[in-house]
C-alpha cells in the first residue's frame, strides 16, 4: 500500500509519515517549506522518515505544481498540508491562508477526482467552530469561525463536501483540536513554554489563562487519522478529535512547572484578534464509527514534550 502525505514535514505529518513507514507502507511526502517556521526545523522532523527506502519526498507546491501523477501512484492521501495558526491569520497574510488552504487542496480534491475509489483524508481544524455554541461540540454544531485561518479551514471541508456529493470522491475531514506533543510547531503554546521550562525563562500569555482547550496528544491524533482511512462509514464524513477533557491554560502553565521542577513566571497581555474562550469535542462519532479513544493525557503528554523538548536543547548546544 502506498500513501501520499502532504505537509509530511510538518508536527503532524512527519508522525504520521513515520507511523504509516514504520507498519510498512510506502509514503511519498509532499512539503512546500512555507515559511511560518524555519526549514532546518522542518528538515529534522524528516530525519527518521529519510531512513527509509519506501520513503520518497518530492518539494512542491500544491497550489501551483502538478499532482496528478502523485495522486494516481497513491492508494490514499493524507492531505495535512496547510497554513496554520489564528493569530497570523489576518491582514496581508490572508492570501497566504486562502492558496495553502483553500486553493491547494481544490487542486489536490481535482486530482482525486480522476482517480475512484481512493480514500482523502483531510486535516481539519476545531478552529471551524469559533465560540462554539455549546461544549462540548458536536459535528452537527453550526460553524462560526472566529478568524480568516478558521473561515478558511472551513471552506476546505465545504469543498471535500462538495467533491463528495457531485464526484463520489471518498472525502473524510477532521476536525483536529489543539493538538501537542514533541515537533509541535515552536510557536505553539507548550512549545513556547516548554521551551521556557528548559531555558529558565519567563512567558507571554495573551488573556488571563482561564481559557480552557481540549488538548490532544499527536499519537491520538494518529490513531484517529489513520482509521479514518479504512473506516467504511467514514466516507463523506466530518469528525472531531479531541482528546477528551478540556483543560485551561493556567493548569497546563502549572503542570510544566510541576514537571520542569520550577514555576514559570508569566506575563500577561490582552486576548488577541481570534483568541476562542474554549473548545471541547464531543468524540461520539468517531469512537463509534471509527473506533477512536483519546489514551494520552495532557500531564503524561506535557511529561513526553518536556522530555523531547530538553533533547532537542541538549543537541542543539
Amino acid at each position: 500500500m502506498r500513501a501520499l502525505v502532504t505537509g509530511c514535514a510538518g508536527f503532524i505529518g512527519s508522525h504520521l509519515t513515520e507511523s504509516l513507514l514504520e507498519d510498512g507502507l510506502e509514503v511519498v511526502g509532499v512539503d512546500c517549506f512555507n515559511d511560518n517556521y524555519e526549514r532546518p526545523e522542518k528538515l529534522r522532523n524528516l530525519e527518521h522518515a529519510r531512513d527509509w527506502d519506501t520513503f520518497d519526498f518530492v518539494p512542491l507546491d500544491l497550489s501551483r505544481g502538478r499532482l496528478h501523477d502523485l495522486v494516481a501512484d497513491s492508494d490514499v492521501v493524507f492531505h495535512l498540508a496547510a497554513e496554520p495558526g489564528a493569530r497570523p491569520s489576518w491582514g496581508a497574510r490572508f492570501e497566504a491562508y486562502l492558496r495553502n488552504n483553500v486553493l491547494a487542496t481544490q487542486h489536490l480534491l481535482e486530482a482525486t477526482r480522476a482517480e475512484p475509489g481512493k480514500r482523502f483524508v483531510y486535516a481539519s481544524s476545531s478552529s471551524v467552530y469559533g465560540q462554539a455554541e455549546r461544549l462540548p461540540t458536536t459535528e452537527g454544531t453550526t460553524p462560526r469561525p472566529f478568524s480568516p485561518y478558521g473561515t478558511t479551514k472551513l471552506a476546505a471541508e465545504h469543498l471535500c463536501s462538495l467533491y463528495h456529493g457531485n464526484y463520489g470522491v471518498e472525502t473524510v475531514s477532521l476536525r483536529y483540536f489543539s493538538v501537542f506533543g514533541p515537533r509541535q510547531r515552536p510557536d505553539m503554546a507548550f512549545a513556547i513554554f516548554c521551551r521556557a521550562a528548559v531555558e529558565g525563562k519567563a512567558i507571554t500569555v495573551f488573556g488571563d489563562g482561564a481559557q480552557t482547550r481540549d488538548f490532544t496528544h499527536v499519537e491520538d491524533i494518529l490513531r484517529a487519522t489513520r482509521a479514518a482511512a479504512l473506516a467504511p462509514r467514514a466516507a463523506g464524513r466530518v469528525y472531531n478529535v479531541g482528546g477528551g477533557s478540556r483543560t485551561s491554560l493556567a493548569e497546563a502553565i502549572r503542570l510544566i512547572g510541576e514537571l520542569s521542577g520550577s514555576a514559570l513566571s508569566v506575563n500577561h497581555l490582552p486576548a488577541q484578534a481570534g483568541d476562542v474562550l474554549a473548545t471541547g469535542a464531543d468524540v461520539s462519532r468517531a469512537r463509534a464509527e471509527l473506533g477512536y479513544e483519546p489514551r494520552m493525557d495532557v500531564a503524561s503528554g506535557l511529561a513526553a514534550q518536556l522530555d523531547w523538548t530538553r533533547g532537542s536543547a541538549a543537541l542543539a548546544a
